[in-house]
């Protein structure tokens, strides 16, 4: 019998503390990922847009980063189509020849460069090949800067305007690809 009660005791502790591991309030992994990044982007922000990814909530960093990877190609892609929906419009959207420039400008960077590098990125990042994802990095998030200045330095503020919403999201977007890889890697 005096054996008994030490054994339960330590029985009961074991159970209290495996209770309170387990049977707590579940970690939000998204929270968790973006607070570890929240230096770079806003919180918020990233919070919202990785929650928007169907099991974003049951993976870890790394599987954020494959995420934030996705979406940012995808508003990349989206912001290319915008600049050359813009660009076909016969006054480059109210801003002339060199508008229509700078948009075809928007139309490269974004489609030669920033969304097929954050593709490879993604792919090199998903397999773990950290090395070759961030060799990478020097061309992922250009597209949304390089657009903001050809559209600045062509003088046209229509086409400028338009454009700052898709080019603030990719560069959001880029960033958080970029914070995650360098939090995982």
């Amino acid at each position: 019998m005096g054996k008994v009660r030490p054994l339960l005791a330590v029985a009961a502790a074991l159970l209290l503390c495996c209770s309170s591991c387990y049977g707590g309030a579940a970690a939000d992994a998204v929270a968790e990922s973006c607070d570890a990044i929240r230096d770079f982007v806003d919180v918020s922000f990233c919070a919202s847009r990785l929650r928007s990814v169907p099991g974003a909530a049951a993976a870890d960093r790394h599987g954020h980063l494959v995420m934030a990877a996705d979406l940012a190609a995808a508003s990349g892609a989206s912001a290319r189509d915008a600049a050359a929906a813009m660009s076909r419009d016969a006054d480059g959207g109210a801003g002339g020849p060199a508008a229509l420039d700078a948009l075809e400008a928007c139309g490269i960077l974004y489609g030669a460069a920033s969304v097929p590098a954050l593709r490879l990125m993604r792919g090199y990042a998903a397999a773990r090949s950290w090395g070759a994802a961030r060799a990478l990095l020097p061309l992922t998030g250009q597209a949304g800067i390089g657009c903001d200045a050809a559209l600045a330095g062509a003088g046209s503020a229509a086409a400028a305007a338009r454009m700052a919403g898709p080019n603030r999201e990719f560069d959001q977007l880029s960033t958080m690809a970029t914070a995650l890889l360098n939090k995982v890697s």
